[in-house]
């Protein structure tokens, strides 16, 4: 009988068993309820919150590449929630960005901005200067423009005047200018040979003036920074 008594648990061992069992199911509902607030919380990342303010803008309706003109099939009007549009520099008409070439690449349902495509203010958002402005460079060896990245500085040079035994001085023609995109060009249209590339560089309006005279005349030369 006092080996029986021995063997069957006591109070204390059945309350802390009991407590034991509690804990498990705590941690295991702890750990479910944490599982549903991450998934909850990642269902409203996806979906967005259904009673936030929309704005109407337009974005890119497929993957889109630097250097080519846009059309009408590659940008759409969609719905976003005006927390998450930038607060300048969007359209609201794709017809708006039909004509304009995107400086880079673009995601499919990306917000398509004024610093994505080429223009003023993508020249103003590169150097820092309002009076920026984008110029193409068709540079005399066409293996640089293949080694030059959008964000790369060169400084640009040409021809200047010829010396007293004839030969043609070189002439900088713009410091520190900034490549904003580099294009292969459509060499059926513009009779260029394959492969050849334009350079888009972002420089000062005085800069641009020489560098564009220059350009109709003779290739220019880059020196990367």
């Amino acid at each position: 009988m006092a080996e029986a008594e021995r063997l069957e648990p006591t109070r204390r061992d059945r309350v802390a068993g009991l407590l034991a069992r509690v804990g498990a199911h705590g941690v295991a509902l702890r750990r479910g309820a944490a599982a549903g607030l991450a998934g909850l919380g990642l269902l409203l990342a996806v979906r967005g919150n259904p009673e936030a303010e929309r704005v109407a803008v337009v974005v890119a309706a497929r993957d889109l590449g630097p250097g080519r003109p846009l059309v009408a099939a590659d940008v759409r009007v969609a719905r976003r929630e005006a927390a998450a549009v930038p607060p300048d520099g969007t359209f609201r008409d794709p017809q708006d960005l039909v004509g304009r070439t995107a400086a880079g690449p673009v995601r499919a349902g990306e917000t398509v901005t004024d610093v994505r495509v080429v223009g003023s203010r993508l020249a103003a958002a590169a150097t820092g200067d309002p009076d920026a402005r984008v110029v193409p460079v068709r540079p005399a060896d066409a293996g640089v423009a293949a080694m030059l990245h959008a964000g790369d500085r060169v400084d640009v040079i040409g021809a200047g005047d010829h010396g007293a035994e004839g030969a043609a001085k070189s002439a900088v023609l713009a410091r520190d200018a900034v490549v904003v995109m580099v294009a292969e060009q459509d060499h059926a249209r513009f009779g260029t040979r394959s492969g050849d590339r334009m350079v888009l560089l972002a420089m000062p309006a005085r800069s641009a003036t020489s560098v564009a005279g220059a350009s109709l005349n003779s290739d220019l030369a880059l020196v990367f920074h």
